[in-house]
């Protein structure tokens, strides 16, 4: 983990980027303003530096940030590289706000499980890729080495088994059911959430995972997670509908002429410097 400074500037230097990208800047002209906006008393500066060149030879930033990866954890880098990718719908501006929270929430030096889900839900409502996405989760430096190889597990089996269960084998409650049964509790855990975490994840079993996500972040009190923004359709339906329009009046003019007995003049659709081709009469 950095000092606290450090994930303040982060934090900053995110909000910085999105407000300007918003405003159509470039993002190399937003970094290299940004550059000197930010505490030269932390390390961000010359990691803005390195993005920067990077950006202008590469055109991308994610490359850098894996070179940078005692800085940058893999979770920042994984997200700003889905956000490059060409094929992905995954905004670079949500990228932003998500890394912006994180930072934020990095600040307080939060719990482990908070992080987690808020992490998880990052994948989960943006429809990332979970194999990448759940392994740069586990190369955080915010957990120890029980969450990571837990992490690594719900890796291997999400989409096999309910997110609630996977959450309740885990929870301090199924260790005081195990105890309260006279059962052993050798071979099972690691117990890493509370009590109140496993009577979540219990009464959302079989549910709509959302729903054990929002009770989570109510109970845990971690960001809410940035939703993609909706494309709203009627915003290019004016423009369709007036080109529409001018196709049709266009028609009725060439039936106007049509019907007078003038005919259709062709000339004007022709092209500039070219005429006509008529084959000859055999």
């Amino acid at each position: 983990m950095l000092d606290r400074g450090e994930y303040i500037e982060q934090a900053y230097l995110f909000k910085l980027l999105r407000e300007r990208t918003s405003d159509n800047v470039p993002m190399q002209e937003a970094l290299g303003h940004a550059q000197y906006e930010l505490l030269a008393t932390t390390n961000l500066p010359k990691a803005v530096d390195f993005l920067l060149t990077e950006l202008k030879h590469v055109g991308a930033m994610s490359a850098a940030m894996k070179r940078l990866s005692h800085y940058f954890h893999p979770y920042q880098t994984y997200l700003v590289e889905e956000a490059e990718l060409d094929t992905g719908r995954f905004a670079m501006s949500t990228a932003l706000q998500i890394l912006e929270a994180d930072a934020r929430y990095r600040i307080d030096l939060a719990q482990p499980a908070g992080f987690f889900l808020f992490q998880l839900e990052v994948l989960c409502r943006n429809r990332l890729r979970y194999d990448e996405g759940l392994f740069a989760i586990s190369k955080d430096p915010v957990y120890d080495k029980k969450w990571s190889d837990w992490i690594l597990v719900v890796r291997r089996d999400i989409g096999l088994v309910d997110l609630a269960d996977l959450l309740f084998l885990v929870s301090a409650e199924y260790e005081r059911r195990l105890i309260a049964e006279r059962k052993s509790t050798e071979n099972k855990g690691p117990f890493l959430f509370g009590d109140k975490e496993g009577r979540i994840a219990l009464a959302n079993r079989r549910k709509d995972p959302l729903y054990l996500f929002a009770a989570m972040q109510r109970h845990l009190g971690y960001p809410t997670v940035p939703r993609p923004a909706l494309v709203d359709p009627n915003v290019e339906l004016v423009p369709q509908l007036a080109r529409r329009i001018e196709r049709l009046e266009s028609r009725l003019q060439l039936l106007e002429q049509e019907n007078k007995g003038a005919g259709i003049d062709l000339t004007k659709f022709y092209e500039k410097g070219k005429t006509a081709w008529l084959p000859d009469d055999e």
